[in-house]
């Protein structure tokens, strides 16, 4: 007897998770916010494991995400959390409880404070956001990984805090895969508001290689079959097409757009999104900014003119690949080699230094005039430092690889 009521009870017990189970296999998966046509990155996962794990190193997949304390770099111990605008007003990142918070103190008195909600970046700095109801603005500071620190964010004010820039959906357009705006209701109101549950961070699988959902389902449905169907592939675009994939979001801060980017797919083309350039931009490289413009100062670039080379000749999305100078050189010695006649001349000079890093002579780090970084308290400001995507000679920067060849042959 006393056998079966422990029988009975253990029967008890397991009703409700058998309920649960039930109700959990017949609930359907959250629809993407971007329509029938889109599968979500969870279900490209099945079939292509190892390349999703890897993109998630990349900086297009870190380019948006929901702030934790796993996904923001800056310190958060006292003596390395503030900044100081001045001697009377200073912010400080604090956690409280699982929350991290940016919080502006005006002499010792605490004025502000907004929580961390996204983090956009993370490959060479971090700059964060909080939501005001459906509405998102920019935090004041931001994380430097050259600086490994706290600092204002770009074009902030230097004097205290500023809580108050609000996030337009242009820059989700570039940061995310998708978000919806919300019609303007109000007069006294104008900025953008969203939808913050139809958010879909990062640049995900499908903000690149297009709608899968069909090419899901067939797939899955026909197993043998090996050939992609349903799906653009990369490879069968036109030159045009694949640098006008990029230019969407690399082509340059100028550029005004008729309708949303969100709606640019794998294959279309960037012309019919926006207002002619060519009388708002100036071609010439010296003019073009670092930030932003890669897509135009690789178009102005001798190697682009007399090649048809494209984004992806040099870089594959798929491999966090930032720091490799020796890969990136390589790809240029497909094309720069004996064989062709136009290797470096620089060769006898530099040796098997020409040979790990033809990068840093013939695409070098520059300021850019957009951004540029404050110190506490405005003393200072530290250039932002972009990699130019103009393929040229820079004489100046063969000076200093020789003058450090040179000088670790003496150490030596």
């Amino acid at each position: 007897m006393k056998i079966k009521r422990i029988y009975f009870l253990i029967l008890i017990c397991l009703i409700p998770v058998l309920v649960i189970y039930i109700q959990s296999l017949s609930t359907p998966a959250k629809a993407d916010a971007r329509g029938d046509l889109y599968a979500g990155p969870d279900k490209c996962i099945k079939c292509h494991r190892d390349v999703y794990n890897s993109y998630l190193q990349t900086a297009h997949y870190q380019s948006s995400r929901p702030a934790s304390v796993h996904n923001v770099h800056g310190n958060f111990i006292e003596g390395h959390n503030a900044f100081a605008f001045s001697d009377h007003s200073k912010a400080v990142m604090e956690k409280r409880g699982d929350s991290l918070y940016q919080v502006a103190y005006e002499d010792g008195k605490q004025t502000r404070a907004e929580r961390f909600d996204i983090t956009f970046g993370g490959v060479k700095a971090e700059t964060y956001a909080y939501w005001k109801n459906n509405q998102l603005f920019e935090l004041p500071m931001s994380y430097f990984n050259s600086l490994h620190s706290w600092t204002n964010s770009p074009g902030y004010n230097t004097r205290r805090p500023y809580f108050d820039r609000a996030i337009v959906q242009r820059c989700f357009e570039c940061h995310s895969s998708y978000i919806e705006r919300l019609p303007i209701t109000s007069i006294a109101n104008q900025e953008d508001s969203y939808n913050k549950s139809s958010l879909v961070y990062s640049i995900d699988c499908e903000r690149c290689h297009g709608p899968a959902a069909n090419h899901v389902n067939f797939q899955t449905a026909n197993p043998g079959v090996k050939e992609a169907k349903y799906i653009v592939k990369y490879a069968s675009l036109t030159r045009a097409q694949k640098l006008d994939a990029c230019a969407v979001c690399h082509g340059g801060g100028k550029d005004v757009y008729l309708e949303s980017a969100f709606k640019f797919k794998m294959g279309d083309t960037l012309a019919k999104f926006k207002e002619p350039t060519f009388l708002k931009e100036d071609p010439n490289p010296a003019t073009l900014d670092v930030h932003g413009n890669q897509s135009g100062l690789l178009a102005a670039s001798k190697c682009f003119l007399m090649s048809n080379m494209d984004c992806s000749s040099c870089h594959n999305l798929h491999v966090n690949e930032s720091s490799n100078m020796v890969i990136y050189s390589q790809r240029c010695m497909k094309c720069h080699n004996e064989a062709n006649h136009n290797f470096c001349t620089m060769t006898p000079k530099l040796g098997i230094t020409m040979k790990n890093n033809c990068i840093d002579c013939h695409m070098p780090s520059k300021p850019s005039n957009l951004i540029s970084i404050a110190t506490a308290g405005g003393k200072k400001e530290v250039p932002y430092l972009v990699r130019t995507h103009h393929i040229a000679i820079y004489p100046e920067e063969s000076k200093k690889i020789l003058a450090f060849i040179n000088d670790k042959k003496i150490a030596n």
